[in-house]
């Protein structure tokens, strides 16, 4: 909990000296690894900052991994505990940028960018490239992206009782609003 504060404290010092930084000091992340003819396994976190620097398209987000709020309490138990392991890893981080980023060419009508950076969860980090959708509205800059990461590459283990009831790929969807 004292790194969060601290990393939050970090971030709005930065904003507040840097005037060329947006941030977003929530957010929505979905995350969703049905399979399907089973019970749905999906959650929401709106537990989550991101930064983005408007000169160059430099781009972090900091989530909260207990944030994620399941339909069933089991599941999130579950999550929590043995597949995430969020009292050791508390955190997921993306690092990265927006390719050809510049807000002079963002306007009210979504555009697309490429996005590349590093995402950290449970650990361990890789590399991920996928697309940023971004538009100007009255309050910002809306950050949306969608992408599948694969629970092997983080090293976590889906149990093999379960391991049919559960996606090894899962989706991720992840909306901001910078200003």
């Amino acid at each position: 909990m004292k790194t969060t504060i601290l990393i939050s404290a970090l971030i709005l010092t930065t904003v507040m000296f840097a005037q060329d930084k947006m941030i977003a000091k929530t957010g929505k992340i979905t995350f969703e690894a049905s399979v399907p003819s089973f019970e749905e396994v999906t959650a929401i976190n709106h537990i989550g900052s991101c930064l983005l620097n408007s000169k160059t398209g430099e781009i972090a987000c900091l989530v909260l991994v207990k944030g994620f709020r399941f339909k069933l309490a089991l599941m999130e138990e579950h999550f929590n505990e043995n597949y995430i392991e969020s009292n050791d890893y508390p955190k997921a981080t993306f690092k990265g940028i927006i390719q050809g980023f510049n807000s002079n060419i963002i306007g009210t009508t979504p555009k697309q960018f490429k996005m590349k950076g590093k995402l950290e969860i449970h650990g361990k980090k890789k590399e991920i490239d996928t697309n940023a959708t971004l538009r100007k509205t009255d309050g910002g800059i809306e950050i949306i992206s969608d992408f599948n990461v694969n629970s092997d590459e983080f090293a976590i283990v889906i149990p093999s009782v379960v391991s049919w009831k559960v996606a090894k790929t899962v989706n991720i969807k992840t909306e901001f609003l910078v200003k």
